[in-house]
């Protein structure tokens, strides 16, 4: 696998490693980087129509970004919200949650999507033509703006 290629698979595609590298990521990015005191594993991961995109490097999981798919809208028609974004430390400034967020996008096509982004990063998502709405609010002592991207047709 080429060090910026995108994986995709579902929670019942993923192998022991996989899942194990895409945790330790999370982990030490939002509990010990971030210092993030909310709950990291929500049960959502594991739902059948959840997606997870990651890409790595000879070290595991450099980026990682999941997509889960709401019963009811989060907001208008965005059933299908976009979170847990995250890049390993060394690999920050490389556009690798870019290149995740162009394959989710692809794969997505049309579909209404949202996010709640941390505020300092809310301009890579409007690149993508998300939205912000709302009004900014802290979550796990760092500042969010929840953002739409309508479908289109």
């Amino acid at each position: 696998m080429s060090e910026c290629s995108v994986v995709s698979r579902s929670w019942s595609e993923l192998t022991t490693s996989e899942l194990y590298d895409v945790l330790k990521l999370r982990t030490d990015v939002f509990f010990v980087e971030q210092k993030v005191d909310e709950e990291e594993l929500d049960n959502r991961d594991q739902e059948p129509g959840t997606r997870h995109y990651w890409i790595a490097d000879s070290s595991g999981t450099a980026a990682y970004l999941r997509v889960l798919v709401n019963e009811q809208p989060e907001h208008l028609d965005a059933r299908h919200i976009i979170g847990r974004v995250v890049v390993r430390t060394d690999r920050r400034g490389e556009g690798l949650a870019q290149k995740l967020m162009d394959q989710v996008l692809k794969d997505f096509a049309g579909t209404p999507t949202m996010l709640h982004a941390q505020q300092y990063v809310a301009p890579l998502y409007a690149k993508f033509g998300f939205v912000a709405f709302g009004e900014p609010y802290e979550e796990a002592t760092i500042m969010h703006i929840s953002m739409y991207r309508a479908g289109t047709n």
